[in-house]
């Protein structure tokens, strides 16, 4: 099955799979942040941090945004341990991350055994000017690997920022990362391999992942985002076998 979708609690499914049993972990956790004091940012919920007032959308709210700075360090350092433990030798992490949580993020991935191996910026061209300000229109990506990297298992050559604006039509999540930014980033993963998401939200990493040819597992904790990512993973996979059909087919006379 080229896909595998979790509804659960990150730690507990993972504590459930195997030892070596995926190529990369690629992930958009929660960042709790989104605020300029500790109580905004463990007060106030995900959409009342991440969308403006006067938003004309109602997209669903998601939890683990209100964990005080050490909790989550801690509650992460946990997670990313047992992301390692199921991980093959060599293998990635790529771990999302903003300005504020970058230094907690970091910490998080070499206690749970990571070799820290550098920061991608992804920028987004359409962030909202600040008067007096800096503009904040980067996030950021951690990535690690298990161990040393083996360059000849994938001999890729990867660009360390990349620019997409997050999307803004038909979104299905608060937080979604631009499927064009995802689909270059698991070229990380050797051909052919299994990608891990174990915050996997509306499913855009696996909805990458398919598209390039991985197999994909995914968490995620709420139902109805497990719902909606299921929904786009499954038309994901009746788009690339159409595509696949129309390659061995070609085109017609």
């Amino acid at each position: 099955m080229p896909f595998s979708l979790h509804q659960g609690d990150a730690l507990s499914v993972l504590a459930s799979l195997p030892d070596d049993s995926v190529d990369a972990v690629i992930t958009d956790p929660p960042y709790n942040s989104g605020g300029r004091t500790a109580k905004e940012r463990t007060s106030r919920t995900a959409r009342q941090k991440y969308v403006s007032g006067d938003a004309a959308h109602a997209l669903s709210d998601f939890p683990g945004e209100n964990m005080d700075q050490r909790s989550f360090t801690f509650w992460l350092t946990q997670i990313l341990t047992e992301a390692h433990r199921v991980t093959r030798p060599s293998g990635t992490l790529l771990l999302f991350t903003d300005w504020r949580q970058a230094g907690s993020m970091s910490d998080a991935l070499q206690a749970g055994g990571w070799t820290w191996r550098g920061t991608l910026a992804w920028h987004k061209p359409q962030a909202r000017p600040q008067k007096g300000r800096f503009t904040q229109n980067c996030e950021f990506i951690h990535w690690a690997s298990k161990g040393a990297v083996d360059a000849e298992r994938n001999p890729v050559y990867l660009p360390g920022m990349y620019s997409a604006s997050q999307p803004r039509k038909d979104r299905k999540h608060i937080t979604q990362k631009p499927v064009e930014v995802m689909r270059e980033l698991v070229k990380i993963c050797p051909p052919g391999g299994t990608i891990l998401d174990f915050c996997a939200g509306s499913g855009t990493t696996g909805v990458a992942a398919l598209l390039e040819g991985y197999d994909f597992i995914g968490v995620e904790k709420t139902k109805h985002y497990t719902q909606i990512a299921t929904e786009r993973l499954t038309e994901t996979l009746r788009q690339v076998s159409r595509q696949q059909d129309y390659t061995l087919a070609g085109p017609a006379e």
